[in-house]
């Protein structure tokens, strides 16, 4: 049983790095059924899963949208396009101490934060500009 799941761990360990695009877990699974059929959603949704707790890839949760599963597991920033709903990293420098300017903690012990920029990828913008200009 355990060589099973290891198997179907790294295929979608391999699914995740190979997509490179902060894949959701919809689209990872589609990647991986195309050569193995028989595998199920809630197997590639379990695997997800373990795979964003140990930290081999993690998980990007995005507001009002599909949780997203990057192969890059330092912390750095991201920015969805509003248009089409990709999410792509940002090259900047990670802004760390953040949760020092809390001025009520309301009892939580911080572990993290994930940042989110929202705008318009250039395909969306390519295609606004062009059926409107």
């Amino acid at each position: 049983m355990m060589k099973r799941n290891t198997i179907q761990r790294s295929l979608v360990f391999e699914a995740v790095n190979k997509l490179k695009r902060h894949a959701t877990a919809d689209e990872i699974y589609e990647a991986i059924v195309k050569e193995h059929p028989h595998i199920s959603r809630a197997t590639v949704y379990r695997n997800l899963k373990l795979l964003s707790e140990t930290g081999e890839i993690r998980k990007v949760e995005v507001p009002g949208g599909a949780d997203r599963f990057d192969y890059r597991c330092h912390d750095h920033c991201h920015v969805k396009c509003e248009k089409c709903g990709w999410v792509f990293d940002v090259d900047m420098e990670y802004i760390t101490g953040l949760e020092k300017n809390i001025k009520h903690n309301h009892g939580f012990s911080f572990t993290g934060y994930d940042i989110l920029f929202r705008g318009i990828c250039p395909d969306c913008q390519t295609s606004f500009e062009q059926h409107n200009g």
